[in-house]
Protein backbone atom coordinates (compact mmCIF):
# COMPACT_ATOMS: atom_id res chain seq x y z
CA UNK A 1 0.00 0.00 0.00
CA UNK A 2 0.99 3.53 -0.62
CA UNK A 3 2.93 4.93 2.07
CA UNK A 4 1.12 8.30 1.87
CA UNK A 5 -2.54 6.73 1.94
CA UNK A 6 -0.92 5.02 5.42
CA UNK A 7 0.06 8.17 6.77
CA UNK A 8 -3.44 10.11 6.36
CA UNK A 9 -4.97 10.77 9.60
CA UNK A 10 -7.93 13.44 10.56
CA UNK A 11 -6.18 15.90 11.54
CA UNK A 12 -7.85 17.97 14.93
CA UNK A 13 -5.38 19.69 16.44
CA UNK A 14 -2.47 22.01 14.30
CA UNK A 15 0.73 23.74 15.23
CA UNK A 16 -1.20 27.47 15.64
CA UNK A 17 2.00 29.65 14.51
CA UNK A 18 1.95 27.46 11.21
CA UNK A 19 1.34 29.63 8.32
CA UNK A 20 0.89 27.86 5.04
CA UNK A 21 1.99 29.33 1.81
CA UNK A 22 -0.32 30.07 -1.16
CA UNK A 23 2.40 27.61 -2.76
CA UNK A 24 1.08 24.75 -0.59
CA UNK A 25 -2.39 25.61 -1.20
CA UNK A 26 -2.01 25.94 -5.07
CA UNK A 27 -0.55 22.15 -4.56
CA UNK A 28 -3.53 21.13 -2.50
CA UNK A 29 -5.65 22.05 -5.18
CA UNK A 30 -4.02 21.16 -8.18
CA UNK A 31 -4.37 17.56 -6.63
CA UNK A 32 -7.65 18.28 -6.19
CA UNK A 33 -8.22 19.02 -10.07
CA UNK A 34 -6.27 16.18 -11.04
CA UNK A 35 -9.16 13.76 -9.37
CA UNK A 36 -11.36 11.72 -12.13
CA UNK A 37 -15.35 12.81 -12.36
CA UNK A 38 -17.73 11.76 -14.74
CA UNK A 39 -17.54 12.67 -18.51
CA UNK A 40 -14.46 15.49 -17.08
CA UNK A 41 -16.95 17.60 -16.02
CA UNK A 42 -14.77 18.70 -13.03
CA UNK A 43 -18.43 19.87 -11.43
CA UNK A 44 -16.38 21.63 -8.98
CA UNK A 45 -15.18 24.86 -7.45
CA UNK A 46 -12.77 26.01 -4.13
CA UNK A 47 -12.69 28.12 -1.68
CA UNK A 48 -9.24 28.63 -0.15
CA UNK A 49 -9.27 30.58 3.24
CA UNK A 50 -6.08 31.59 5.20
CA UNK A 51 -7.69 34.45 6.83
CA UNK A 52 -7.90 33.91 10.79
CA UNK A 53 -11.33 35.51 11.21
CA UNK A 54 -12.80 33.61 8.83
CA UNK A 55 -11.57 30.68 10.07
CA UNK A 56 -12.56 30.93 13.57
CA UNK A 57 -16.24 31.47 11.79
CA UNK A 58 -16.01 28.56 10.37
CA UNK A 59 -15.79 27.29 13.99
CA UNK A 60 -19.10 28.96 15.15
CA UNK A 61 -20.95 27.65 11.74
CA UNK A 62 -19.78 23.78 11.39
CA UNK A 63 -20.66 22.33 15.13
CA UNK A 64 -17.50 19.62 13.88
CA UNK A 65 -15.17 22.03 12.64
CA UNK A 66 -13.59 22.90 15.81
CA UNK A 67 -10.16 22.39 14.54
CA UNK A 68 -10.49 25.28 12.10
CA UNK A 69 -9.30 27.33 15.21
CA UNK A 70 -5.88 25.96 14.80
CA UNK A 71 -6.03 25.20 11.26
CA UNK A 72 -3.63 27.32 8.72
CA UNK A 73 -6.46 26.98 6.36
CA UNK A 74 -9.58 25.76 5.23
CA UNK A 75 -10.62 24.60 1.92
CA UNK A 76 -14.75 24.38 1.09
CA UNK A 77 -15.08 22.68 -2.07
CA UNK A 78 -17.89 23.37 -4.21
CA UNK A 79 -20.58 21.22 -6.05
CA UNK A 80 -22.20 22.23 -9.42
CA UNK A 81 -24.86 20.10 -10.08
CA UNK A 82 -24.93 19.40 -14.19
CA UNK A 83 -28.37 20.94 -15.56
CA UNK A 84 -27.59 18.75 -19.02
CA UNK A 85 -26.63 15.64 -17.33
CA UNK A 86 -29.38 12.47 -16.57
CA UNK A 87 -27.66 11.40 -13.42
CA UNK A 88 -26.06 13.81 -10.77
CA UNK A 89 -22.26 12.32 -10.16
CA UNK A 90 -21.43 15.59 -8.32
CA UNK A 91 -20.90 14.22 -5.08
CA UNK A 92 -18.24 11.25 -6.10
CA UNK A 93 -16.57 13.68 -8.38
CA UNK A 94 -16.50 16.37 -5.21
CA UNK A 95 -15.09 13.19 -2.90
CA UNK A 96 -12.51 12.70 -5.45
CA UNK A 97 -11.44 15.67 -4.98
CA UNK A 98 -11.41 15.94 -1.49
CA UNK A 99 -9.43 12.55 -1.45
CA UNK A 100 -6.58 13.96 -3.58
CA UNK A 101 -6.28 16.96 -1.08
CA UNK A 102 -6.00 14.81 1.66
CA UNK A 103 -3.16 12.76 0.47
CA UNK A 104 -1.38 15.38 -1.44
CA UNK A 105 -1.64 17.05 2.27
CA UNK A 106 0.48 14.14 3.74
CA UNK A 107 2.62 14.36 1.19
CA UNK A 108 3.61 18.32 1.85
CA UNK A 109 4.33 17.27 5.57
CA UNK A 110 0.61 18.76 6.18
CA UNK A 111 -2.42 17.06 8.04
CA UNK A 112 -6.06 17.27 7.06
CA UNK A 113 -9.50 16.84 8.79
CA UNK A 114 -12.51 16.55 6.80
CA UNK A 115 -15.57 18.09 7.74
CA UNK A 116 -18.83 17.11 5.88
CA UNK A 117 -21.33 19.62 4.56
CA UNK A 118 -23.43 18.19 1.64
CA UNK A 119 -26.59 16.77 2.18
CA UNK A 120 -27.16 18.78 5.58
CA UNK A 121 -29.40 21.37 4.46
CA UNK A 122 -28.66 23.70 7.29
CA UNK A 123 -25.07 23.67 7.14
CA UNK A 124 -25.43 24.22 3.14
CA UNK A 125 -27.25 26.99 4.04
CA UNK A 126 -24.88 28.45 6.68
CA UNK A 127 -22.15 28.61 4.68
CA UNK A 128 -23.74 29.25 1.39
CA UNK A 129 -24.90 32.81 2.98
CA UNK A 130 -21.66 33.32 4.58
CA UNK A 131 -19.57 33.22 1.46
CA UNK A 132 -22.42 34.07 -1.06
CA UNK A 133 -22.20 30.52 -2.48
CA UNK A 134 -24.92 31.06 -5.38
CA UNK A 135 -27.25 28.00 -6.72
CA UNK A 136 -26.94 25.92 -8.02
CA UNK A 137 -23.59 25.77 -6.60
CA UNK A 138 -23.32 24.25 -3.29
CA UNK A 139 -20.62 23.45 -0.29
CA UNK A 140 -19.67 19.55 -0.30
CA UNK A 141 -17.45 19.86 2.07
CA UNK A 142 -14.54 21.86 4.62
CA UNK A 143 -10.86 20.81 4.71
CA UNK A 144 -8.91 21.90 7.73
CA UNK A 145 -5.49 22.31 6.57
CA UNK A 146 -2.31 23.08 8.25
CA UNK A 147 0.83 21.09 10.60
CA UNK A 148 -0.14 18.72 12.49
CA UNK A 149 0.05 19.16 16.33
CA UNK A 150 -0.74 15.51 16.90
CA UNK A 151 -0.05 11.91 15.58
CA UNK A 152 -2.98 10.22 15.86
CA UNK A 153 -2.83 5.91 15.86
CA UNK A 154 -4.30 4.62 12.20
CA UNK A 155 -7.76 3.19 12.97
CA UNK A 156 -8.68 1.41 9.66
CA UNK A 157 -7.17 -1.56 8.63
CA UNK A 158 -7.87 -4.52 5.43
CA UNK A 159 -10.76 -7.06 6.73
CA UNK A 160 -11.51 -9.26 4.57
CA UNK A 161 -14.35 -10.20 6.15
CA UNK A 162 -15.88 -6.79 4.20
CA UNK A 163 -14.85 -8.51 0.53
CA UNK A 164 -16.38 -10.69 -1.42
CA UNK A 165 -14.71 -12.14 -3.72
CA UNK A 166 -16.02 -13.76 -7.56
CA UNK A 167 -13.39 -15.69 -9.01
Amino acid sequence: MNELIENRRSIRKFEPDYRITKEQLNKLLGAAMMAPSARNRRPWEFIAVTKRETLDELVRIHPYAAMCGTASAAIIVLGIPQADSKADFVPQDCGAATENILIEAVSLGLGTCWCGVYPKKDLMEKLSGYFGIQEPKYPFNLIAVGKPAENPKAKGFFEEGKVRYIE
